[in-house]
């Protein structure tokens, strides 16, 4: 990638200026906010319903970015210039930015010594956030190795998602190990597959970090030198768990998500935001249990921190899994959804699916109602169930535990409506 050639300071706070300017004109942004949300929820959607141990996406947060500074050491960090408001009194404090040619020399030099490959990058100024993408070769074959940035709010149910090891009765994986460092930061390292189903022996080793700001950084590498459609070039990926921890962990990270420009504030004439209740794994997974059949005996339950959730039932002729999400925002997909399904007259969306299982297990079959009650909060309850225990072992039994006309129930029942 070429590099990019320093503006001098004036320049730098001009741009500051016009950036600080530019955020009094109006701007479409709830629908750029919306549609971004509606992409992550369709992405988390499939991942938990491919039960996939993965990196989350998140919304992005900062300040302005200003003139960086080098800096000797890679791992160091950079310097923190104040902006020129700051230096007249204003409370408005600016870190430095950071080109994608930064986070590449920056990544390059916590790597340890080998050769590198394709590689791109964006900076804290990207519209889309900052990531860095390369391939590295440390003698033993090439690797592709990833580092995404975010921001999620310390303590909330999003910041333990991705500090949580994924369910080993579900997801299949070699190790996942999750703690708190001395500084308060949350960090999970995870051992695991490109694809669950295995159907391909690429693995995916993956380090996150939360720090007690609400800072996320993220780092994956594979075996191969790229995530999918690339053959496997070596035993495993080259970064030991030890070694990925001290690649997330490094201070220059935390730099750059305080790098990245500030989101748009919603109009001062907007609405004030309807408190929701707090929707767990738990909490989803209790109405479940609740509302299943008499005749479905619990044999174990499990889910993730928030709106996920599954139960495995037997009924005395085999096991059965059955997994259920909760989501919100999807009111702008109705027609896509669920255009082959029904309205029901208090104008719930109903779609049904009846078709073959998404993982390896032979002769499995997939049985979904997916629901979406009417109203702006586009309130979502989707219900399926296999005819086995474990989505990647063989089929147990001919036709999952529940019925359709059961799985209807449950999905339409009265009792989602508190988590509304």
């Amino acid at each position: 990638m070429p590099g990019t050639d320093r503006p001098d300071p004036f320049e730098d706070r001009l741009s500051a200026a016009l950036r600080e300017a530019g955020d009094d004109f109006p701007a479409d942004r709830e629908a750029l906010v919306t549609a971004g949300r509606l992409r992550g929820r369709r992405a988390l959607l499939r991942r938990r319903t491919a039960v996939v141990g993965g990196v989350a996406g998140v919304a992005l947060a900062g300040v302005g970015g200003v003139f960086v500074l080098p800096a000797d050491d890679p791992g160091a960090g950079r310097s923190t210039a104040a902006s020129a408001g700051a230096a007249s009194g204003s409370a408005t404090a600016a870190a430095s930015a950071f080109t994608g040619d930064d986070l590449l020399r920056e990544l390059k030099g916590l790597l340890p010594g080998g050769t590198y490959g394709e590689e791109w990058a964006r900076g804290t100024d990207d519209r889309l956030g900052p990531a860095a993408h390369l391939v590295y070769d440390d003698g033993a074959g090439p690797a592709a190795v990833g580092l995404g940035f975010g921001r999620v709010e310390p303590g909330s149910a999003q910041a333990r998602e991705l500090t949580s090891c994924p369910d080993p009765d579900v997801t299949q994986f070699d190790d996942c190990t999750s703690d708190r460092l001395p500084d308060g930061s949350l960090l999970k390292t995870y051992k695991g597959y490109e694809y669950p189903d295995r159907r391909v022996d690429t693995k995916l080793w993956t380090a996150d970090l939360v720090t007690a700001e609400g800072q996320h950084v993220s780092v994956s590498e594979w075996n191969s030198p790229a995530e999918k459609d690339a053959p496997v070039s070596r035993a495993e990926p080259p970064l030991s768990t030890e070694r990925l921890r001290q690649l997330v962990t490094a201070g220059v990270w935390r730099e750059v998500v305080d790098a990245v420009p500030e989101s748009p504030k919603p109009p001062r004439s907007a609405a004030p935001r309807t408190e929701r209740p707090e929707v767990t794994g738990k909490s989803v997974g209790d109405t479940l249990a609740a509302l299943l059949p008499e005749n479905l005996d619990v044999v174990a339950r499990g889910g993730q921190e928030s709106e996920y959730a599954y139960v495995v039932v037997d009924d005395g002729r085999g096991r059965s899994l059955v997994q259920i999400n909760v989501q919100y925002g999807m009111a702008d997909v109705a027609g896509q959804l669920y255009a082959d399904g029904e309205t029901l007259p208090d104008g719930t969306r109903v779609a049904t699916r009846q078709g073959p299982g998404e993982k390896a297990g032979s002769g499995v079959v997939m049985w979904t109602v997916d629901t979406l009650r009417p109203g702006p909060e586009g309130f979502r309850v989707v219900i399926s169930a296999f005819n086995t225990a474990d989505q990647n072992a063989d089929a147990t039994r001919d036709a999952p535990a529940p019925t359709m006309e059961q799985l209807r129930k449950i999905a339409l029942s009265e009792e989602w409506d508190a988590l509304r």
